[in-house]
């Protein structure tokens, strides 16, 4: 579910503060670009708004949401969203109980 190891380099490499604005910012605009997402109806521009969900999802160490968000940027007319939605809930569920200073 949670790349564990790629949240622990990040943390490094940017600090703890920084870790906390940046997992702060990607919370936030996830939760709204997932939101937008049925409303894209051109496919090209859903497949451009996962691909861009995909990429800030691996950054961030969200590995089972990334892979989906992969399967819906081939695939963007058969993106299953209650699945997509379910699976970036259950990863930040586990990384706000790990970091509760991201609640």
């Amino acid at each position: 579910m949670i790349d564990w190891g790629r949240i622990d380099e990040l943390r490094t490499e940017v600090g703890d503060d920084d870790f906390a604005e940046i997992a702060l910012l990607f919370l936030s605009e996830i939760e709204e670009a997932i939101e937008g997402l049925p409303a894209l109806g051109d496919l090209a521009a859903r497949s451009d708004a996962l691909h861009g969900m995909k990429g800030s999802a691996m950054n961030l160490g969200f590995a089972d949401f990334a892979r989906l968000c992969a399967q819906g940027e081939k695939s963007p007319e058969s993106v299953d969203m209650p699945h997509l939605a379910q699976a970036l809930s259950a990863s930040v569920a586990a990384v706000r109980q790990r970091f509760p200073e991201l609640a």
